[in-house]
């Protein structure tokens, strides 16, 4: 019994480390080409202005349109707690700040999780008649977001951050498990859809 044991928790123990490589391996290419749109997935944002993390995010997107890369980008993001406005209209306002012209930014302000942002997204994209996107998040976020944009039908890209905000192990680690976490129980949850 113990061998069995044993074998069980080695077999669990490598899962979890090809998974946790396969993540941080996603996360450092960049498949960013030409597209109609970027898809800059939400963080956190309060009314007084985004988040670190979610500033890097939206500083990409605008990189991608000012290099010709997508025509329009898409902020997601819904009302955070305590806040007047939605994250996705406080980085509409960021963007706008930058010099980002109003009429290239449209904004989904329903979601809550990842897989709201992108399945809102591809509602935006249907009703404007844009067809492919690219994928922006910090890089440890890029592997789960892209299955669920693939998931929900999204001709996606992939283009993480060069400037994310988790730079340090610390910072890292306890991301990296968060996302191991939710992508294995993604993973799970699509097999009974």
């Amino acid at each position: 019994m113990k061998k069995i044991i044993s074998v069980a928790v080695c077999v669990v123990i490598l899962f979890l480390t090809f998974t946790a490589v396969s993540i941080v391996n996603y996360g450092k290419n960049d498949h960013k080409t030409q597209a109609d749109v970027a898809i800059v997935l939400g963080a956190a944002a309060s009314d007084e202005g985004v988040s670190p993390v979610f500033r890097e995010r939206i500083n990409h997107g605008i990189w991608l349109y000012e290099n010709e890369f997508v025509d329009y980008l898409i902020f997601t993001g819904g009302m955070g707690e305590g806040n007047a406005k939605s994250d996705a209209l406080i980085a509409k306002e960021y963007a706008l700040s930058q010099g980002v012209p109003a009429d290239v930014i449209l904004i989904e302000e329903k979601s809550t999780i990842t897989e709201e942002n992108l399945e809102n997204a591809k509602e935006i994209m249907d009703e404007n008649g844009l067809r492919t996107a690219i994928i922006v998040s910090d890089p440890l976020h890029m592997k789960r977001a892209m299955l669920m944009a693939k998931d929900y039908g999204i001709d996606g890209y992939s283009s993480p951050t060069p400037t994310t905000m988790y730079r340090s192990i610390k910072a890292q680690f306890p991301f990296l498990v968060r996302e191991e976490f939710f992508y294995i129980g993604y993973c799970i949850v699509r097999i009974f859809r």
